[in-house]
Protein backbone atom coordinates (compact mmCIF):
# COMPACT_ATOMS: atom_id res chain seq x y z
CA UNK A 1 0.00 0.00 0.00
CA UNK A 2 1.02 3.86 -0.83
CA UNK A 3 2.28 5.65 2.07
CA UNK A 4 -0.82 7.72 3.27
CA UNK A 5 -2.25 11.08 3.22
CA UNK A 6 -2.27 12.30 6.61
CA UNK A 7 -5.37 14.96 7.40
CA UNK A 8 -5.82 15.70 11.36
CA UNK A 9 -8.66 17.77 11.94
CA UNK A 10 -8.81 19.78 15.93
CA UNK A 11 -11.71 21.90 16.84
CA UNK A 12 -11.12 24.51 19.53
CA UNK A 13 -13.29 23.44 22.68
CA UNK A 14 -15.39 20.67 21.41
CA UNK A 15 -16.59 18.66 24.29
CA UNK A 16 -16.97 14.89 24.33
CA UNK A 17 -20.64 15.33 24.68
CA UNK A 18 -20.72 17.37 21.28
CA UNK A 19 -20.39 14.68 18.85
CA UNK A 20 -23.59 13.00 18.10
CA UNK A 21 -21.27 9.23 18.34
CA UNK A 22 -20.39 10.18 21.57
CA UNK A 23 -23.73 11.16 22.68
CA UNK A 24 -26.70 9.66 21.79
CA UNK A 25 -28.93 12.81 23.25
CA UNK A 26 -26.53 15.08 22.03
CA UNK A 27 -29.00 18.52 20.32
CA UNK A 28 -25.94 19.31 17.57
CA UNK A 29 -26.31 17.33 14.40
CA UNK A 30 -22.53 16.21 13.36
CA UNK A 31 -23.85 13.77 10.51
CA UNK A 32 -20.25 13.85 8.59
CA UNK A 33 -18.12 13.53 12.26
CA UNK A 34 -20.60 10.14 12.96
CA UNK A 35 -20.05 8.93 9.46
CA UNK A 36 -16.36 8.78 9.35
CA UNK A 37 -16.87 6.65 12.83
CA UNK A 38 -19.23 4.21 11.04
CA UNK A 39 -16.64 4.02 8.34
CA UNK A 40 -13.35 3.92 10.44
CA UNK A 41 -12.74 3.78 14.50
CA UNK A 42 -14.19 5.65 17.17
CA UNK A 43 -12.01 6.08 20.19
CA UNK A 44 -13.69 6.41 23.76
CA UNK A 45 -10.79 7.37 25.83
CA UNK A 46 -8.89 9.78 23.96
CA UNK A 47 -7.45 12.48 25.47
CA UNK A 48 -5.44 15.84 25.38
CA UNK A 49 -2.19 15.73 27.09
CA UNK A 50 -3.61 19.08 28.64
CA UNK A 51 -6.81 20.64 29.97
CA UNK A 52 -6.06 23.82 27.46
CA UNK A 53 -5.24 24.38 24.36
CA UNK A 54 -1.67 25.46 23.76
CA UNK A 55 0.28 23.04 25.52
CA UNK A 56 -2.25 20.27 24.16
CA UNK A 57 -1.39 21.83 20.44
CA UNK A 58 2.34 22.09 21.53
CA UNK A 59 1.73 18.12 22.19
CA UNK A 60 0.18 17.19 19.27
CA UNK A 61 2.72 18.81 16.79
CA UNK A 62 5.74 17.64 19.33
CA UNK A 63 4.70 14.53 20.94
CA UNK A 64 5.62 15.75 23.75
CA UNK A 65 4.10 17.03 27.46
CA UNK A 66 4.35 20.24 27.55
CA UNK A 67 4.77 21.04 30.90
CA UNK A 68 8.56 20.00 30.11
CA UNK A 69 8.94 23.65 28.62
CA UNK A 70 8.85 27.33 30.04
CA UNK A 71 4.53 27.17 30.17
CA UNK A 72 3.68 25.47 33.05
CA UNK A 73 0.30 26.09 33.23
CA UNK A 74 -2.28 28.23 31.50
CA UNK A 75 -2.48 29.64 27.65
CA UNK A 76 -0.66 31.87 25.35
CA UNK A 77 -1.56 35.11 23.61
CA UNK A 78 -1.88 36.23 20.39
CA UNK A 79 1.94 37.16 21.08
CA UNK A 80 3.15 34.81 22.79
CA UNK A 81 6.10 33.96 21.94
CA UNK A 82 7.29 30.62 20.11
CA UNK A 83 7.29 27.47 22.11
CA UNK A 84 8.93 24.76 19.75
CA UNK A 85 12.46 25.72 20.14
CA UNK A 86 14.35 25.69 16.89
CA UNK A 87 15.28 22.15 15.87
CA UNK A 88 13.07 20.00 17.71
CA UNK A 89 11.17 17.30 15.53
CA UNK A 90 7.46 18.09 14.36
CA UNK A 91 5.03 15.82 12.71
CA UNK A 92 5.54 18.04 9.49
CA UNK A 93 9.16 17.75 10.05
CA UNK A 94 9.09 14.14 10.60
CA UNK A 95 6.66 13.63 7.47
CA UNK A 96 8.46 16.00 5.12
CA UNK A 97 11.35 13.40 5.70
CA UNK A 98 9.66 11.13 3.58
CA UNK A 99 8.43 13.66 0.95
CA UNK A 100 5.09 14.61 2.54
CA UNK A 101 3.67 17.76 1.46
CA UNK A 102 2.65 19.96 4.47
CA UNK A 103 0.10 22.47 5.60
CA UNK A 104 -1.09 24.04 8.61
CA UNK A 105 -4.35 25.44 8.28
CA UNK A 106 -6.34 27.56 11.47
CA UNK A 107 -5.16 28.38 14.89
CA UNK A 108 -1.62 28.12 15.77
CA UNK A 109 -1.60 29.39 19.16
CA UNK A 110 1.84 27.63 19.62
CA UNK A 111 3.65 31.04 19.38
CA UNK A 112 5.28 33.73 17.13
CA UNK A 113 8.17 35.74 17.06
CA UNK A 114 6.81 39.11 16.00
CA UNK A 115 8.91 42.25 15.48
CA UNK A 116 9.03 45.19 17.15
CA UNK A 117 8.72 48.27 15.76
CA UNK A 118 10.98 51.20 15.36
CA UNK A 119 9.05 53.55 17.48
CA UNK A 120 6.44 52.84 20.02
CA UNK A 121 5.91 51.02 23.82
CA UNK A 122 7.96 47.87 22.37
CA UNK A 123 6.08 44.70 22.33
CA UNK A 124 4.44 43.18 25.73
CA UNK A 125 3.85 39.30 24.89
CA UNK A 126 1.21 38.63 27.38
CA UNK A 127 -2.05 38.08 25.63
CA UNK A 128 -3.41 41.37 26.51
CA UNK A 129 -1.11 43.19 23.87
CA UNK A 130 -3.14 46.15 21.89
CA UNK A 131 -0.30 45.54 19.19
CA UNK A 132 0.81 49.35 19.82
CA UNK A 133 4.62 47.92 19.47
CA UNK A 134 4.47 45.43 16.98
CA UNK A 135 5.48 46.42 13.38
CA UNK A 136 2.74 44.12 11.32
CA UNK A 137 4.59 44.96 8.19
CA UNK A 138 8.09 42.61 9.18
CA UNK A 139 8.05 39.03 8.33
CA UNK A 140 6.67 37.04 11.32
CA UNK A 141 9.52 34.22 12.48
CA UNK A 142 9.45 30.79 14.44
CA UNK A 143 5.89 29.75 13.33
CA UNK A 144 4.74 26.65 11.82
CA UNK A 145 6.87 27.34 8.50
CA UNK A 146 9.86 27.23 10.51
CA UNK A 147 8.75 23.99 12.36
CA UNK A 148 8.57 21.92 9.34
CA UNK A 149 5.18 23.35 7.01
CA UNK A 150 5.38 23.95 3.62
CA UNK A 151 2.30 26.56 4.21
CA UNK A 152 0.41 28.09 6.54
CA UNK A 153 -2.68 29.98 6.90
CA UNK A 154 -4.85 31.14 10.13
CA UNK A 155 -4.48 32.96 13.46
CA UNK A 156 -1.71 33.85 16.26
CA UNK A 157 -4.60 32.36 18.91
CA UNK A 158 -7.92 32.03 19.98
CA UNK A 159 -10.80 33.83 18.10
CA UNK A 160 -11.34 36.13 21.51
CA UNK A 161 -7.72 37.17 20.85
CA UNK A 162 -5.43 39.80 19.46
CA UNK A 163 -4.05 40.81 16.50
CA UNK A 164 -7.57 39.89 14.93
CA UNK A 165 -5.80 39.48 11.37
CA UNK A 166 -5.42 36.37 8.84
CA UNK A 167 -1.61 35.19 8.56
CA UNK A 168 -0.33 33.71 5.55
CA UNK A 169 3.09 32.01 5.61
CA UNK A 170 5.36 34.64 7.50
CA UNK A 171 2.98 37.76 6.10
CA UNK A 172 -0.35 39.33 8.15
CA UNK A 173 -2.64 39.32 5.40
CA UNK A 174 -3.29 43.01 5.22
CA UNK A 175 -2.38 45.39 8.51
CA UNK A 176 -4.08 45.15 11.54
CA UNK A 177 -4.50 49.36 11.69
CA UNK A 178 -7.59 50.03 14.01
CA UNK A 179 -9.10 49.12 16.94
CA UNK A 180 -11.69 45.91 16.58
CA UNK A 181 -15.02 46.78 15.73
CA UNK A 182 -17.22 44.78 17.40
CA UNK A 183 -16.37 42.57 20.80
CA UNK A 184 -18.32 39.63 21.70
CA UNK A 185 -18.36 37.85 25.23
CA UNK A 186 -15.18 37.92 26.51
CA UNK A 187 -13.09 39.15 23.84
CA UNK A 188 -9.63 40.60 24.46
CA UNK A 189 -8.91 44.50 23.01
CA UNK A 190 -6.55 44.93 19.46
CA UNK A 191 -5.83 45.54 16.46
CA UNK A 192 -7.84 43.86 13.69
CA UNK A 193 -7.69 44.09 9.96
CA UNK A 194 -10.41 46.86 8.29
CA UNK A 195 -12.11 43.93 6.54
CA UNK A 196 -12.34 41.24 9.66
CA UNK A 197 -15.21 39.33 10.11
CA UNK A 198 -14.95 36.54 13.36
CA UNK A 199 -18.42 34.67 11.63
CA UNK A 200 -16.36 33.94 8.86
CA UNK A 201 -13.36 32.80 9.76
CA UNK A 202 -13.95 29.09 9.55
CA UNK A 203 -15.69 29.71 6.09
CA UNK A 204 -12.02 30.92 4.86
CA UNK A 205 -9.73 28.59 6.60
CA UNK A 206 -12.36 25.78 4.43
CA UNK A 207 -11.73 27.88 0.94
CA UNK A 208 -7.72 27.85 1.98
CA UNK A 209 -7.72 24.03 2.96
CA UNK A 210 -9.60 23.18 -0.17
CA UNK A 211 -7.51 25.49 -1.98
CA UNK A 212 -4.08 23.60 -0.84
CA UNK A 213 -5.23 20.31 -1.43
CA UNK A 214 -6.48 20.65 -4.56
CA UNK A 215 -3.22 22.39 -6.08
CA UNK A 216 -0.98 19.74 -3.94
CA UNK A 217 -2.20 17.31 -5.90
CA UNK A 218 -2.23 18.99 -9.50
CA UNK A 219 1.51 19.62 -8.78
CA UNK A 220 2.24 15.95 -8.12
CA UNK A 221 -0.75 13.61 -7.96
CA UNK A 222 1.22 11.36 -6.40
CA UNK A 223 3.24 13.09 -3.56
CA UNK A 224 1.01 12.40 -0.12
CA UNK A 225 0.28 15.33 1.84
CA UNK A 226 -0.31 15.89 5.42
CA UNK A 227 -2.67 18.95 6.30
CA UNK A 228 -2.94 20.09 9.63
CA UNK A 229 -6.47 21.60 10.21
CA UNK A 230 -7.91 23.91 13.16
CA UNK A 231 -10.67 25.56 13.05
CA UNK A 232 -11.58 28.19 15.57
CA UNK A 233 -14.92 26.84 16.45
CA UNK A 234 -16.81 26.43 19.06
CA UNK A 235 -14.40 28.58 21.12
CA UNK A 236 -15.75 31.75 22.36
CA UNK A 237 -16.86 34.34 21.16
CA UNK A 238 -19.31 31.63 19.42
CA UNK A 239 -20.50 33.61 16.25
CA UNK A 240 -21.41 31.26 13.76
CA UNK A 241 -21.74 32.38 10.33
CA UNK A 242 -25.00 33.16 8.97
CA UNK A 243 -25.78 29.83 7.35
CA UNK A 244 -25.21 27.75 10.36
CA UNK A 245 -27.24 29.95 12.58
CA UNK A 246 -30.30 27.22 13.65
CA UNK A 247 -28.77 24.55 12.84
CA UNK A 248 -28.36 23.22 16.47
CA UNK A 249 -30.77 23.23 19.77
CA UNK A 250 -27.82 23.89 21.62
CA UNK A 251 -27.93 28.04 20.59
CA UNK A 252 -24.72 29.66 19.27
CA UNK A 253 -22.34 27.26 20.26
CA UNK A 254 -24.37 24.62 19.06
CA UNK A 255 -24.32 26.30 15.89
CA UNK A 256 -20.61 26.38 15.99
CA UNK A 257 -19.90 22.82 16.60
CA UNK A 258 -22.02 22.48 13.84
CA UNK A 259 -19.86 24.86 11.85
CA UNK A 260 -16.87 22.25 12.65
CA UNK A 261 -18.43 19.04 11.30
CA UNK A 262 -19.56 21.26 7.75
CA UNK A 263 -15.87 22.06 7.48
CA UNK A 264 -15.52 18.37 8.34
CA UNK A 265 -17.59 17.42 5.49
CA UNK A 266 -16.18 20.04 3.20
CA UNK A 267 -12.54 18.48 3.73
CA UNK A 268 -14.34 14.90 3.04
CA UNK A 269 -15.92 15.85 0.10
CA UNK A 270 -12.92 17.49 -1.77
CA UNK A 271 -10.88 14.11 -0.59
CA UNK A 272 -13.71 11.94 -2.47
CA UNK A 273 -13.20 14.40 -5.32
CA UNK A 274 -9.30 14.23 -6.09
CA UNK A 275 -9.81 10.18 -5.68
CA UNK A 276 -7.66 10.33 -2.78
CA UNK A 277 -10.13 9.12 0.26
CA UNK A 278 -9.54 5.51 0.40
CA UNK A 279 -5.37 6.61 0.77
CA UNK A 280 -6.05 9.11 3.34
CA UNK A 281 -5.86 8.74 7.33
CA UNK A 282 -8.19 11.17 8.48
CA UNK A 283 -8.80 11.74 12.24
CA UNK A 284 -11.51 14.39 14.09
CA UNK A 285 -10.96 15.37 17.12
CA UNK A 286 -10.82 18.42 19.98
CA UNK A 287 -7.77 20.18 21.67
CA UNK A 288 -9.29 19.87 25.09
CA UNK A 289 -12.91 19.78 26.83
CA UNK A 290 -16.16 21.91 26.33
CA UNK A 291 -17.16 24.91 28.11
CA UNK A 292 -20.20 24.19 29.92
CA UNK A 293 -22.68 26.99 28.58
CA UNK A 294 -23.58 29.10 25.51
CA UNK A 295 -22.15 32.71 25.58
CA UNK A 296 -26.15 33.47 26.65
CA UNK A 297 -25.51 31.51 29.85
CA UNK A 298 -27.75 29.07 28.60
CA UNK A 299 -27.12 24.96 28.63
CA UNK A 300 -30.49 24.81 26.57
CA UNK A 301 -30.71 20.85 27.98
CA UNK A 302 -27.09 20.20 26.22
CA UNK A 303 -24.23 18.30 27.98
CA UNK A 304 -20.97 19.56 25.90
CA UNK A 305 -19.13 16.91 27.79
CA UNK A 306 -21.57 14.16 28.35
CA UNK A 307 -22.00 12.89 31.72
CA UNK A 308 -18.14 13.52 32.61
CA UNK A 309 -16.99 15.42 35.45
CA UNK A 310 -16.05 19.03 34.92
CA UNK A 311 -15.03 21.11 32.12
CA UNK A 312 -12.33 22.76 29.70
CA UNK A 313 -9.51 23.67 32.20
CA UNK A 314 -10.06 21.00 34.69
CA UNK A 315 -8.00 18.25 35.64
CA UNK A 316 -11.59 15.99 35.85
CA UNK A 317 -12.31 13.45 32.76
CA UNK A 318 -14.50 16.42 31.34
CA UNK A 319 -11.63 18.86 30.75
CA UNK A 320 -9.34 16.65 28.71
CA UNK A 321 -11.46 13.22 27.95
CA UNK A 322 -12.19 14.37 24.19
CA UNK A 323 -13.77 12.87 21.00
CA UNK A 324 -11.79 10.91 18.34
CA UNK A 325 -13.01 9.24 15.27
CA UNK A 326 -10.56 8.23 12.66
CA UNK A 327 -10.97 6.29 8.91
CA UNK A 328 -8.38 4.50 6.97
CA UNK A 329 -10.13 2.72 4.13
CA UNK A 330 -8.53 -0.92 4.09
CA UNK A 331 -6.68 -0.54 7.35
CA UNK A 332 -9.03 0.68 9.98
CA UNK A 333 -12.12 -1.74 9.64
CA UNK A 334 -15.03 0.45 9.49
CA UNK A 335 -17.62 0.27 12.16
CA UNK A 336 -14.84 -0.26 15.22
CA UNK A 337 -14.93 0.69 18.32
CA UNK A 338 -11.39 1.47 20.45
CA UNK A 339 -11.54 1.33 24.05
CA UNK A 340 -7.79 1.69 24.98
CA UNK A 341 -6.70 4.76 26.79
CA UNK A 342 -4.91 7.00 24.07
CA UNK A 343 -3.30 10.72 23.76
CA UNK A 344 -3.60 13.62 20.89
CA UNK A 345 -0.35 13.83 21.45
CA UNK A 346 -0.03 10.07 20.06
CA UNK A 347 0.31 11.28 16.65
CA UNK A 348 3.28 11.52 15.92
CA UNK A 349 4.85 8.23 17.34
CA UNK A 350 1.80 7.07 14.75
CA UNK A 351 3.18 8.85 12.01
CA UNK A 352 6.60 7.36 12.35
CA UNK A 353 5.82 3.50 12.27
CA UNK A 354 3.26 4.27 9.25
CA UNK A 355 6.04 6.02 7.41
CA UNK A 356 8.41 3.32 8.73
CA UNK A 357 10.71 6.05 10.35
CA UNK A 358 12.75 5.49 13.34
CA UNK A 359 12.27 8.49 16.46
CA UNK A 360 15.50 9.93 17.78
CA UNK A 361 15.31 9.95 21.64
CA UNK A 362 14.96 13.90 21.43
CA UNK A 363 12.07 13.83 19.78
CA UNK A 364 8.73 12.78 20.81
CA UNK A 365 9.64 11.80 24.00
CA UNK A 366 5.99 10.92 25.41
CA UNK A 367 4.40 9.81 22.15
CA UNK A 368 3.42 6.26 21.43
CA UNK A 369 2.01 4.71 18.26
CA UNK A 370 -1.82 4.40 17.78
CA UNK A 371 -1.58 1.92 13.92
CA UNK A 372 -2.09 -1.15 16.10
CA UNK A 373 -5.31 0.25 17.38
CA UNK A 374 -6.66 1.60 14.04
CA UNK A 375 -5.53 -1.43 12.23
CA UNK A 376 -7.24 -3.92 14.61
CA UNK A 377 -3.72 -6.02 14.62
CA UNK A 378 -3.89 -4.55 18.90
CA UNK A 379 -7.12 -4.05 21.11
CA UNK A 380 -4.88 -3.51 24.20
CA UNK A 381 -3.31 -0.28 25.59
CA UNK A 382 -0.64 1.27 23.09
CA UNK A 383 1.15 3.32 26.39
CA UNK A 384 1.35 1.87 29.98
CA UNK A 385 0.05 5.44 31.39
CA UNK A 386 -0.93 8.51 30.72
CA UNK A 387 -0.52 12.15 32.62
CA UNK A 388 -3.01 15.03 32.57
CA UNK A 389 -2.71 18.74 33.41
CA UNK A 390 -5.10 21.37 34.67
CA UNK A 391 -4.91 24.85 33.47
CA UNK A 392 -3.66 25.51 37.15
CA UNK A 393 -0.76 23.08 36.57
CA UNK A 394 -2.54 20.36 39.05
CA UNK A 395 -0.84 16.82 37.70
CA UNK A 396 -3.05 13.87 37.12
CA UNK A 397 -1.96 9.94 35.98
CA UNK A 398 -4.11 7.76 34.71
CA UNK A 399 -3.21 3.96 35.14
CA UNK A 400 -5.51 1.21 33.56
CA UNK A 401 -8.94 1.71 35.30
CA UNK A 402 -7.22 4.19 38.06
CA UNK A 403 -6.69 8.00 38.14
CA UNK A 404 -4.94 9.92 40.54
CA UNK A 405 -5.32 13.53 40.89
CA UNK A 406 -2.01 15.35 42.52
CA UNK A 407 -4.09 17.92 44.68
CA UNK A 408 -8.09 18.48 45.57
CA UNK A 409 -10.48 20.48 43.38
CA UNK A 410 -10.51 20.62 40.23
CA UNK A 411 -7.43 22.33 39.44
CA UNK A 412 -9.37 24.28 36.89
CA UNK A 413 -12.48 26.33 36.33
CA UNK A 414 -15.27 24.21 37.80
CA UNK A 415 -15.81 25.01 41.93
CA UNK A 416 -14.36 23.60 43.95
CA UNK A 417 -11.53 24.48 42.09
CA UNK A 418 -8.86 23.77 44.80
CA UNK A 419 -8.86 22.98 48.30
CA UNK A 420 -6.46 22.04 51.37
CA UNK A 421 -6.70 18.56 52.86
CA UNK A 422 -8.10 18.19 56.35
CA UNK A 423 -6.30 16.66 59.09
CA UNK A 424 -6.61 12.91 58.74
CA UNK A 425 -8.55 13.35 55.22
CA UNK A 426 -7.04 12.41 51.92
CA UNK A 427 -4.33 15.18 49.90
CA UNK A 428 -5.53 14.20 46.78
CA UNK A 429 -8.73 12.15 44.56
CA UNK A 430 -8.46 8.73 43.58
CA UNK A 431 -11.14 7.11 40.78
CA UNK A 432 -11.56 4.23 39.67
CA UNK A 433 -13.26 5.11 36.52
CA UNK A 434 -14.35 1.76 35.16
CA UNK A 435 -16.69 2.09 38.27
CA UNK A 436 -16.91 5.33 38.79
CA UNK A 437 -16.25 7.44 35.28
CA UNK A 438 -18.25 10.59 37.20
CA UNK A 439 -15.85 10.81 39.69
CA UNK A 440 -18.30 10.72 42.48
CA UNK A 441 -16.28 8.54 45.16
CA UNK A 442 -12.55 9.48 46.26
CA UNK A 443 -10.89 6.17 47.11
CA UNK A 444 -7.21 8.47 48.08
CA UNK A 445 -7.01 6.92 51.55
CA UNK A 446 -8.57 3.37 50.98
CA UNK A 447 -5.43 2.37 48.52
CA UNK A 448 -2.71 4.43 50.24
CA UNK A 449 0.45 1.58 48.28
CA UNK A 450 -2.07 2.46 44.75
CA UNK A 451 -0.87 6.15 45.58
CA UNK A 452 2.10 6.16 46.46
CA UNK A 453 2.97 4.21 43.60
CA UNK A 454 1.04 5.92 40.96
CA UNK A 455 2.69 9.49 42.67
CA UNK A 456 6.28 7.96 42.55
CA UNK A 457 5.20 7.44 38.58
CA UNK A 458 4.66 10.79 38.12
CA UNK A 459 7.97 12.06 39.78
CA UNK A 460 9.67 9.90 37.66
CA UNK A 461 8.28 11.19 34.41
CA UNK A 462 8.51 14.44 35.62
CA UNK A 463 12.77 13.86 36.60
CA UNK A 464 13.30 11.42 33.31
CA UNK A 465 12.20 13.47 30.79
CA UNK A 466 10.25 11.19 28.93
CA UNK A 467 7.66 8.46 29.35
CA UNK A 468 8.43 6.93 26.08
CA UNK A 469 11.52 4.41 26.32
CA UNK A 470 14.59 5.41 24.74
CA UNK A 471 16.13 2.96 21.95
CA UNK A 472 18.56 0.16 22.87
CA UNK A 473 19.75 -0.53 19.23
Amino acid sequence: MRTPNVVYIMADDMGYGDVGCFNSDSKIPTPNMDRIASEGVRFTDAHSSSAVCTPSRYSVLTGRYCWRTRLKGGVQGGYGLPLIDPGRMTVAGLLKQRGYATAAVGKWHVGFEWQPAETGPGIDFNMWDDGGGVDFNKPIIGGPCDVGFDYFFGIAGSLDMAPYCFIENRQTVGIPSEPKKTYYAQQRQGPQTPDWDDTQVDVELRNKAVAWLEATHEESADQPFFLYLTPSNPHRPCVPPEFARGKSRAGLRGDCVWTVDWLVGEIDACLERLGVKDNTLIMVTSDNGARPADVDGDLHGHKSCGDLRGYKADIWEGGHRVPLVARWPHVAEGGRTVDATVCLMDLMATAAEITEQHLPDNAAEDSYSLLGLLSGESDGPSRPSLIHHSVCGMFALRDGDWKICCGLGSGGFSEPRSGQPVPGGPAGQLYNLDEDLGETTNQYAEHPERVESMLATVQTAKNTGRTRPARTD
